[in-house]
């Protein structure tokens, strides 16, 4: 298990973040989507990614009504991981992902396979009236075609939060917001060179900006109930 003082205290920041949004009310499912191409090797290896993890599992505590975060990891290829509570948090990433020989890693960036499955599960393997947050983190390269994507989801109760790390250009994810054809805006993009020092009330407070926008937008749509 995760040092209970880390992740609570964790908890506690998201809470007065959730309050401060007037989103403490909010059910959502959470889920992250991880990089694992090759130039994310040193972020995977050194904590940074696990360290990650837990920061948005303090986010799906207070969402998700059975504290769970939902994981998939993408390269050339994608993998659903196993879900993450508490209590199998502990070297989460080192078990799960880098000692695990079935979990292709540290290829080239795909990501519209990865954002189907996404759409698969919250949509079709799980259809729910609950809104799903996926926080999506990325260190550039990004494929064009992602914007097909985001457009034909921009009907179904997805939000997509892409968290840009590292000193890429990001040029495709910086066009989101000015992006045409959508019945909602239903993705942001945020960035920083060095995730590991982000605070944690920065990094929730970043992270939440967009999503109360899109609830409200989205139930005047009646995407959401």
């Amino acid at each position: 298990m995760a040092p209970r003082s880390t992740i609570d205290l964790r908890k506690k920041t998201v809470e007065i973040v959730l309050k401060k949004k007037q989103l403490t009310d909010v059910v959502a499912r959470v889920g992250v989507v991880l990089d694992i191409s090759g130039s994310m090797t040193q972020q995977y290896r050194t904590g940074i990614v696990q360290d990650v993890v837990e920061r948005i599992l303090a986010i799906a505590c207070k969402f998700d009504d059975n504290a769970t975060l939902d994981v998939w990891v993408y390269d050339n290829e994608f993998s659903r991981m196993p879900s993450v509570q508490e209590g199998s948090l502990q070297h989460y990433v080192t078990k799960q992902i880098l000692n695990n020989p079935s979990i292709h890693k540290f290829g080239w960036n795909n990501e519209p396979p990865v954002m189907e499955d996404v759409i698969r599960k919250y949509t079709i393997e799980e259809s729910s009236d609950t809104p799903a947050f996926i926080i999506f983190i990325n260190d550039g390269g990004v494929l064009k075609s992602i914007k097909k994507v985001i457009t034909r989801s921009a009907v179904l109760p997805i939000f997509w939060q892409f968290v840009g790390i590292g000193k890429s250009n990001f040029e495709v994810l910086k066009r989101l917001d000015t992006m045409q054809g959508r019945v909602v805006d239903n993705a942001n993009f945020i960035h920083w060179d060095r995730i590991d020092h982000v605070s944690d009330e920065e990094l929730y407070d970043k992270l939440l900006n967009e999503f109360p926008q899109w609830l409200r937008a989205a139930k005047q749509k009646r995407i959401l109930r």
